[in-house]
């Protein structure tokens, strides 16, 4: 067995396959950890009253099972297997026909693409584990920023840590590069936030994303920093410009940030290495 997860393409269909179960779940943390939270604070809040905590019904990643938003409907397994399902169903609701939304496939669908081309990238051992890990919380941060305008200290703080694990061993970066990488990563958008602030008055991003970039320095080093930089608010003001002349998109209205960061924490953890000496020898 161990022979057969040496061969590149095996191990990226096995990764892939992983992937695709692995995003049915990222669907699960993305819908429910922003309302755990807030059912936290609702918690806290209701004891710094001297309230109470509310009465709510048990809710976590495993509790209750899913069902459909509309009716209820509670989803069985053959209702729930990874995108085979929502073509199946052709992306309705079984019960009540009412549409699902497209999000949960692209998800599931992502999840096992990149997490094949991990596999394959990497090859068989504790880089590819190391990465598939990080990509996983990439997707989970990227799309829960997207819909809440949060990226959970549950998620960034761990991840964080787990990247200086991960480099003890030297497997993505040497661990002084990791260490500063995730010193750097965080008071770079720190100075950003308060230089901005200072300058007009507002909040240009949360501190989240402090979090969220220094996490990918503490997985790939302070070199991948600049790359990351570059390339995630080149999008984001592509992006930005976009909404708001496409879409009536209102320029107090925030966009997040977090999505841009993931997106270029994935292309510096694959070809970061690559584009940066293509940069400097091109200069």
């Amino acid at each position: 067995m161990l022979e057969l997860l040496q061969d590149p393409l095996v191990f990226a269909a096995l990764a892939a396959l992983v992937g695709l179960f692995v995003g049915s779940f990222l669907n699960v943390v993305i819908y429910r950890l922003p309302r755990m939270m807030e059912r936290e604070w609702h918690a806290q809040a209701a004891e710094l009253r001297g309230e109470p905590p509310p009465e709510q019904e048990r809710f976590n990643l495993a509790t209750p099972r899913s069902r459909c938003p509309h009716c209820g409907h509670l989803i069985t397994a053959l209702e729930n297997v990874p995108v085979v399902s929502y073509l199946w169903l052709r992306g309705r609701c079984r019960h009540c026909n009412a549409p699902i939304d497209r999000r949960y496939p692209v998800v599931e669908l992502l999840t096992a693409v990149l997490s094949g081309y991990a596999g394959w990238h990497f090859g068989f051992g504790l880089a590819a584990a190391g990465a598939l890990l990080f990509l996983w919380a990439m997707i989970a941060l990227a799309f829960i920023d997207l819909d809440t305008q949060l990226l959970p200290d549950n998620l960034t703080l761990p991840l964080l840590w787990l990247g200086l694990a991960f480099n003890l061993g030297a497997t993505y970066a040497e661990l002084p590069s990791a260490v500063v990488g995730a010193m750097a990563g965080y008071l770079v958008l720190w100075s950003v936030y308060w230089l901005f602030k200072l300058a007009t008055g507002k909040e240009g991003m949360g501190y989240g994303d402090f979090k969220l970039l220094a996490a990918i320095g503490a997985w790939l080093g302070w070199q991948m920093l600049p790359l990351t930089i570059l390339f995630s608010s080149l999008v984001g003001a592509v992006v930005g410009i976009g909404l708001i002349a496409l879409t009536r998109h209102g320029r107090n209205v925030p966009i997040p940030f977090g999505p841009y960061l993931a997106a270029a924490g994935v292309l510096a953890l694959f070809w970061g290495d690559a584009l940066t000496k293509y940069y400097l020898g091109s200069l």
